[in-house]
């Protein structure tokens, strides 16, 4: 990456994005034209499957269910793959060779053959014939080598070791052995069902992932990533540091319609970077805040790398709650991210960029803000029952009607931006004077819209993604269609180009697909790795590993999957990683703590593993998003990374926290206990970062930064103080426990340990976890739960499970026998270890003052 300096054109940072997201090869003429049409078709298609429109029609000649659908997605990605990525680097970029055109044609129909013989297939399943061997015995290798060409060598080398293992388990070592599958039986669990290759990854993919990457290009194209970049330079430029905070917030408004981390760095880069290093940032460190930050796009929902939409089919749970769950944490990495940047502008007394005067005083700023505030909730407000109304009156008319008011609402939108200067592409302008704020965002507001109609789909009207993205896109095409000539108009420019609308279109929908091709292409092949786990008992034998290695302490436990985690992520794109980490990790996580007492919400394990697999984009030798960002600040890559990943380690100490304290994932928490929890949890992360920045008021002495972090962890753990005092649990027998005929409050957690017969025929204890879901008797809500038990003397057993019920899903199984109960001990309350912890900060500020006072 040497070769790039500071002065690299936008043309190579282009390019670098380009090869990385849709492949190096560059070829033209009738190549270039089929490769640019069938990506356009491939949009086209997606966008109708997305839609309610294949249900108006009375025939099914356009109609496809999900299975189908999956296996059309797959080969127009594997189709594209194999014409865009070339074989190595050796191989020509400006033309398609013969061959590759015979492998993309043979791969596309391999892929497809679980279209075609989808009627015959369904009335053979578990009994594939030659035919079906043939097909996947072709296709899985071709799928290997476009995950190669686009993904690099991990993943495919990854899914190529599990499917060894999968052929001779037998010939494994004893821990890890398993009786081996035959052809005829990998064939039908990785091509025939939906286990493996076509399993759930490839499925989200297809159903929402596709839908939320058309949606960010298309409002790229729109203007909307310049847009979010100039008012985060705008709003936040002239503070101390200001460009680099207002990279932070640029790149994670920008995450929000961005699946690729690298693609963010590069966006954004280009313009927060050198504007970085003209405030004082060098180019290691001007580069790591951006890949910092870009990184951070990944886990802030709603979309989060598209990791969002598999935990929903993963954990279970509905893909509002993943937003809920995810998005405080998400919400405090980036604040400590921000005080990192700030601490990094005090230490160097650095400044901010100027701002044009605007003449009005602070007073008239406030009572202007205040004034828009409250317009802002009664406009919510007249909405909110407006469109209950128009739903009441106008009945199955009211979409028509709704979607003219969003259309009068865009261009009153775009009337108002018109009035404002037109905002110049970030590449071509210098910000040496900040424009003001207000200026910025009446100029652009309109961009806003089809965001507010994703979240009104998904929030409001409860929609499901794919259809809350389609309309979000539907909304986002008319507007590119539409606004070069409006804007022309309400500008009174001479001459208005009717086609750029339709240009800008067409290239917005081929870069949505050509870059969802390595992404499914991703999903696919990490597919297999699922079928594999889920096949075999490889899952269990890795829990039994972790276990022997961490001596059965949770701490070190979680520590060795962190690590295992980014050494698994390294080189995946984060819908791939998440993938990869979640199959072979999270069980591990829930195993092993279940076997030694800790009792988490799978939702807070499953983050767990996907904030670690995302930090193998920062870690150094392989983080890709490092050496992007040193492209383009001229920086060295490795110096970059390594400043990245200590900037990154805020993010690494939530996964801790919410696994210890789930009420960061706003679990079973009301409105005013999760603004406390918002509020200690970010001061918490503010005192770690000044620990680790070794910087506070003044610079720390070794002393105060290791109070600080004795301060930050009392904050965020301070249960682990209390329990010191009181046991936070009082064991109490199953059949005592019963005995007593007390009332079990509604939404008490009931940690209930069971006794099983092992592998080894030993007993096997393990903990799970129950949430009474109404008030009432023990047994009545054990009953309620799905637990059928049968009870003799003092022994508790399982008789049965109700399937699909609480306790099926908390991990109860027939004939085990139920031991005995935890019931929660009353404890102090945590202000006992806020108070302290707080006089001592009081303490530490207080010394830092006099220490700078003297200097002054």
């Amino acid at each position: 990456m040497s070769q790039y300096k500071e002065s690299s054109s936008s043309t190579d940072l282009d390019e670098l994005v380009s090869s990385n997201d849709m492949g190096g090869r560059k070829p033209k003429g009738l190549q270039l034209k089929i490769i640019l049409v069938v990506a356009f078709v491939w949009a086209l298609f997606q966008l109708w499957i997305a839609s309610p429109f294949p249900y108006l029609l009375e025939t099914d000649l356009l109609r496809w269910n999900s299975n189908q659908a999956r296996s059309i997605h797959l080969s127009f990605a594997i189709f594209l793959v194999f014409l865009s990525f070339p074989f190595c680097s050796k191989s020509p970029v400006d033309k398609i060779p013969l061959t590759d055109w015979c492998i993309a044609i043979l791969a596309s129909l391999c892929t497809s053959y679980y279209l075609v013989e989808y009627d015959s297939i369904a009335t053979r399943v578990g009994a594939p014939i030659l035919q079906d061997v043939i097909v996947a015995s072709i296709g899985i290798p071709l799928l290997f080598e476009a995950a190669r060409r686009s993904l690099g060598i991990t993943l495919p080398l990854i899914a190529a070791i599990f499917l060894v293992y999968n052929f001779f388990g037998n010939y494994m070592p004893e821990m890890i052995a398993h009786k081996g599958f035959s052809l005829y039986e990998v064939v039908n669990h990785q091509w025939i069902t939906t286990e493996g290759v076509f399993g759930i990854a490839l499925g989200v993919s297809t159903d929402f992932v596709f839908l939320f990457v058309l949606f960010g290009a298309l409002l790229d194209k729109a203007g909307a990533g310049n847009y979010f970049i100039q008012l985060a330079f705008s709003c936040l430029g002239h503070f101390r540091g200001g460009p680099a905070k207002a990279a932070v917030v640029a790149s994670g408004l920008t995450g929000l319609i961005s699946g690729s981390s690298i693609a963010n760095v590069v966006t954004t880069g280009t313009f927060t970077i050198p504007m970085m290093k003209k405030v004082g940032f060098s180019s290691e460190k001007a580069g790591a805040v951006e890949v910092a930050s870009s990184v951070n796009g990944q886990i802030m929902p709603p979309v989060m790398g598209a990791a969002a939409f598999l935990m929903v089919e993963y954990v279970g749970i509905s893909y509002l709650d993943v937003i809920k769950h995810a998005f405080l944490p998400a919400l405090i990495s980036y604040i400590g991210l921000v005080y990192i940047v700030h601490l990094e502008a005090l230490k160097a007394n650095m400044q901010g960029l100027p701002r044009k005067s605007s003449g009005v005083g602070f007073a008239r700023k406030l009572s202007s803000f205040l004034f828009g505030f409250l317009a802002l909730c009664v406009l919510s407000v007249l909405v909110y029952f407006g469109l209950g109304w128009i739903k009441q009156l106008a009945g199955d008319s009211s979409v028509y009607v709704i979607s003219i008011l969003v259309i009068l609402s865009y261009v009153g939108l775009l009337y108002v931006g018109s009035k404002s200067p037109k905002l110049n592409d970030t590449t071509d302008q210098d910000l040496s004077e900040l424009p003001l704020p207000g200026v910025i965002f009446r100029s652009g507001i309109y961009y806003l819209l089809p965001v507010i109609v994703l979240v009104w789909c998904l929030m409001i009207e409860r929609l499901s993604p794919g259809l809350s993205a389609f309309w979000a896109a539907l909304l986002t095409i008319f507007m590119i269609l539409t606004k070069p000539y409006l804007e022309g108009k309400f500008r009174k420019e001479a001459y208005v180009r009717m086609s750029r609308g339709a240009k800008d279109l067409f290239d917005g929908m081929v870069s949505g697909a050509r870059n969802m091709a390595s992404i499914s292409i991703a999903t696919a092949t990490a597919g297999v790795i699922v079928g594999v786990v889920s096949q075999t008992s490889v899952g269990a034998v890795l829990a039994d590993v972790v276990e022997v290695l961490s001596f059965g302490n949770i701490t070190l436990m979680l520590i060795l999957v962190a690590i295992l985690c980014m050494i698994l992520g390294m080189g995946l794109p984060t819908t791939a990683n998440y993938i990869v980490v979640s199959s072979l990790m999270a069980g591990v996580i829930v195993d092993v703590g279940a076997s030694n007492g800790l009792v988490v919400p799978l939702i807070a394990v499953h983050l767990f593993v996907f904030y670690f697999g995302l930090m193998a984009d920062v870690t150094p030798p392989v983080g890709l998003a490092s050496f992007a960002a040193a492209a383009v600040s001229g920086g060295k890559p490795i110096g970059t990374g390594i400043i990245a990943f200590k900037y990154a380690l805020r993010t690494a100490l939530l996964p801790f926290l919410f696994i210890f304290n789930s009420d960061l994932l706003l679990i079973n928490v009301t409105v005013t206990q999760g603004v406390f929890i918002f509020v200690i949890a970010t001061l918490a992360m503010l005192i770690f970062t000044a620990a680790m920045e070794r910087y506070f008021i003044v610079k720390n002495k070794w002393w105060e930064s290791a109070l600080l972090l004795l301060i930050a962890f009392s904050i965020f753990r301070p249960g682990f103080w209390i329990d010191k005092v009181v046991e936070p649990y009082q064991y109490v027998a199953m059949s005592e426990f019963l005995e007593q005929n007390q009332t079990v409050n509604s939404g008490t957690p009931l940690r209930i340990h069971v006794s099983e017969e092992g592998y080894s025929g030993e007993p096997e204890r393990s903990t799970h976890m129950l949430i009474a879901r109404e008030s009432g008797d023990a047994k009545v809500i054990l009953e309620h739960a799905g637990l059928n038990l049968y009870i003799a003397d003092s022994v508790v057993e399982v008789d049965s499970v109700g399937i699909g019920s609480d306790a099926y899903a908390a991990g109860f199984e027939a004939f085990q026998v139920l031991k005995g109960v935890d019931v929660s001990n009353d404890q102090p309350s945590n202000f006992f270890v806020y108070i302290p912890s707080l006089a001592l900060l009081a303490g530490i500020v207080l010394l830092q003052r006099q220490r700078k006072a003297k200097k002054v």
